[in-house]
């Protein structure tokens, strides 16, 4: 079997850097898939003490006035993160929306320690290759 990577064909870019997040929102560093036909979002824990963390994501067609994803948009759903069951764990949720631009989002309640979560959105199925 011939074994392939995937680095020329996929663009990972980081939305919402590691951090320990405690009470609030906060929203991702835009992400632009022009370029791109598909893109994946990774939402990733590791320590969880407390609190209810939410993440979701939002899609603009503009990169100015962004909107939350519907359901139809997303292939799949995250799941909340409030236990240790959630802690070193990794999510993926599959964009399938015609928006051009996205942003992760966590909101987090309940929280005195938190919990360390990051976001990253890969940009998948290029229409030029090699993309690096």
């Amino acid at each position: 079997m011939t074994t392939r990577d995937l680095l020329r064909i996929t663009y990972i870019t980081n939305s919402l850097p590691p951090a320990n997040r405690v009470n609030g929102t906060v929203t991702g560093n835009a992400v632009d898939l022009l370029g791109y036909d598909g893109a994946v979002i990774v939402v990733t824990t590791g320590a969880y003490t407390d609190g209810t963390h939410v993440p979701s994501v939002l899609q603009s067609m503009d990169g100015v006035t962004y909107t939350a994803c519907a359901v139809t948009d997303l292939d799949g759903t995250f799941a909340t993160i409030a236990s240790s069951a959630s802690a070193n764990t990794v999510q993926q949720v599959g964009y399938i929306g015609t928006q051009r631009y996205l942003q992760v989002v966590m909101t987090t309640t309940g929280a005195t320690s938190g919990a360390t979560t990051s976001a990253h959105i890969v940009a998948g199925y290029p229409r030029n290759a090699p993309t690096q």
